[in-house]
């Protein structure tokens, strides 16, 4: 007893802490633990996949352009004159061949002007006649002199130099006139057809003067435009003409009396520059005989607005995939597929991770687009869904069943089918109870 003396002079406060503080401290050591359980993976996406199917395919450029004729000019009368006869082919539209005349000014004035022009060659040539006799007699009388050498001006050669310049310049002015004559009928330079009219009979017109403008109807054009990819397509040589033999064929489609048509041509050169407002590079597609129906299935009318459809060059391991399967120009999602080992049994099975690839976009063709890029043949591309998943995440394909579902699901549906299969089992014992 004398042992725990001390403990009366503790104070009764020290003592009643003291023994909360040991009671805490065996509660805290006698409290149970959770078991640990390991954190349940989160189920992993599933995304809507197409396999790659590589080709080696021609990709059509399709683009738009106005057809024009290769030459158009306006027809200009080199004289003046009151016009007093007109072609019946002059008119809007009027069909005409090379050499043909359209309009004839009246040629009296230049018939005038040719015989005066006449005369005067023919004074000219009768001075000349006279200074060459005058001369010979001059030579004749010098050698009778006994001096067989003697002047230029005795001989009167300069005299003789002037009369054959002005028989030059006097054959020169009938030359002039006669071509003045002859121009007073104004024909076609080129086969073609009339766009419009600018002058009629009874008007007078000067020289100079626009009577009609006209264009060659051998050749049609259409000045394509064409985008850098589109270009690429093709592999046109840039600002030169292409050969015959290596020219990309064009179809042109266009509207013509509420019948859509189609025209066959080639594309035959590019221009050397870009268009100043669209910065696009132009190509320059040509359909010969543009008005002639045994060679094509309706006219191709200037003016006429048409589709064409440019036939590309062939490209190497391209591949058509939905349009949903690229975003943000040129990105996709491929699934790499690879085999892993799970379990202490050793069971096989897939692993599905993302990858962004970049691709090169070729061509949007409606729901379809024509990519090329670093993809393999029966690789998996992601087509929707891409902002649910990242490059190294795993996935799975519609109708795989989540890691989290296969064994606990089958453990607690097993003994519910058990319970239903035991009930349907137990025979109906209220008849025998009655």
């Amino acid at each position: 007893m004398k042992a725990f003396g001390w403990l009366r002079r503790v104070p009764l406060a020290v003592v009643i802490l003291a023994i909360g503080v040991m009671g805490f401290a065996a509660l805290l050591m006698l409290k149970p633990r959770p078991a640990p359980h390991p954190e349940a993976d989160p189920p992993k996406p599933v995304v809507e996949v197409v396999r790659v199917a590589l080709e080696d395919r021609a990709l059509t450029v399709e683009t738009q352009g106005t057809v024009a004729p290769r030459r158009n000019i306006q027809l200009v009368s080199q004289v003046g004159g009151q016009i007093v006869e007109a072609a019946p082919e002059f008119v809007a539209g009027g069909r005409f061949e090379k050499g043909d005349w359209l309009v004839r000014v009246d040629r009296r004035d230049y018939q005038n002007a040719l015989a005066r022009a006449q005369s005067q060659l023919r004074e000219a040539e009768r001075v000349l006649a006279e200074e060459r006799g005058r001369a010979r007699q001059a030579e004749r009388e010098w050698r009778d002199l006994g001096n067989e050498q003697a002047n230029a001006l005795f001989l009167r050669q300069p005299q003789i130099a002037a009369a054959e310049a002005a028989v030059e310049a006097a054959r020169a002015e009938r030359n002039q006139a006669q071509l003045d004559l002859e121009r007073t009928e104004i024909r076609a330079p080129f086969s073609g057809r009339v766009r419009q009219t600018q002058a009629d009979l009874g008007q007078f017109i000067s020289p100079g003067s626009a009577i009609a403008e006209i264009y060659d109807d051998a050749v049609a054009q259409v000045r394509l435009p064409l985008m850098d990819d589109q270009a690429a397509l093709l592999a046109l040589p840039l600002g030169t003409a292409i050969e015959p033999a290596e020219r990309p064929a064009v179809t042109l489609s266009g509207r013509v009396l509420g019948e859509r048509h189609q025209w066959q041509g080639t594309v035959v050169r590019t221009e050397a520059s870009l268009g100043a407002q669209s910065r696009m590079l132009h190509a320059i597609a040509e359909v010969p005989e543009p008005f002639n129906t045994e060679r094509h299935p309706a006219p191709l009318l200037m003016g006429l607005f048409v589709q064409a459809d440019i036939e590309g060059r062939v490209l190497n391991d391209i591949a058509s995939l939905p349009v949903t399967a690229v975003f943000e120009r040129n990105r996709i999602y491929t699934v790499r597929e690879t085999e892993a080992v799970e379990g202490e049994g050793g069971e096989v099975s897939q692993e599905k991770i993302v990858e962004e690839k970049r691709v090169r976009v070729l061509k949007l063709d409606g729901d379809r687009i024509w990519v090329k890029g670093p993809l393999s043949e029966g690789e998996a591309v992601i087509v929707d869904r891409q902002g649910y998943v990242s490059p190294g995440v795993a996935v799975r394909f519609p109708g795989e069943a989540s890691s989290l579902e296969s064994p606990d699901t089958q453990d607690h549906t097993e003994p519910e089918t058990d319970a239903e299969e035991n009930v349907e089992a137990q025979p109906d014992r209220s008849g025998a109870d009655s």
